[in-house]
């Protein structure tokens, strides 16, 4: 439904193309993760120059607060997380599942302490218990820590309660990680 309007806002502003398929892993392969286009044409190209303003210093992920590779467009869309509606065509072609482990990089995952590696060996999901626990936020060895116990104790009542958080932070805290 919001699509439409999204795709004419990301045109006005930058152009094509209006959605990116990023490399991902999940179960062990390697798949392409669809997200409406948050970021500037050839962003991904700019991340060596960028590295330095990595906030995230305790493991291989990358985040910059203020990104500027971010365009007007794609700030709100994340702001609002409607970057991430897409991924549920990744679901209806069953490389997704609705909950789940994160979906990481490749080059990411190789850097993973060794008892986190089996991670990659699940179905990653839109949404899971490191996302709704701080995502970005926490220190990496804990969003591991929660990924390795939602496998460890995955239940439909705890994909509920994950489901539930991640409604309320969409709708009730849409400033929330």
């Amino acid at each position: 439904m919001l699509t439409p309007f999204v795709a004419l806002a990301i045109i006005i502003e930058s152009g094509f193309p209006v959605f990116v398929a990023l490399p991902r892993v999940s179960e062990g392969r390697g798949i392409r993760v669809f997200k409406f286009r948050s970021m500037i044409k050839g962003a991904h190209a700019q991340k060596k120059n960028l590295e330095a303003l990595n906030e995230r210093k305790d493991g291989p992920l990358f985040k910059i607060k203020n990104d500027p590779r971010l365009t007007r467009v794609g700030k709100v869309l994340r702001k609002f997380r409607i970057d991430e509606f897409p991924q549920f065509i990744n679901v209806l072609l069953g490389n997704l599942s609705v909950v789940g482990p994160r979906p990481h990089e490749a080059e990411e995952l190789s850097k993973y302490p060794q008892e986190f590696k089996s991670l990659s060996e699940a179905k990653a999901g839109l949404t899971g218990l490191s996302q709704v626990s701080g995502a970005s936020s926490l220190p990496f060895q804990k969003e591991l820590e929660l990924d390795k116990y939602y496998l460890e104790h995955q239940s439909s009542l705890l994909d509920a309660k994950i489901l539930l958080k991640t409604v309320w932070i969409l709708f009730a805290d849409p400033t929330g990680v």
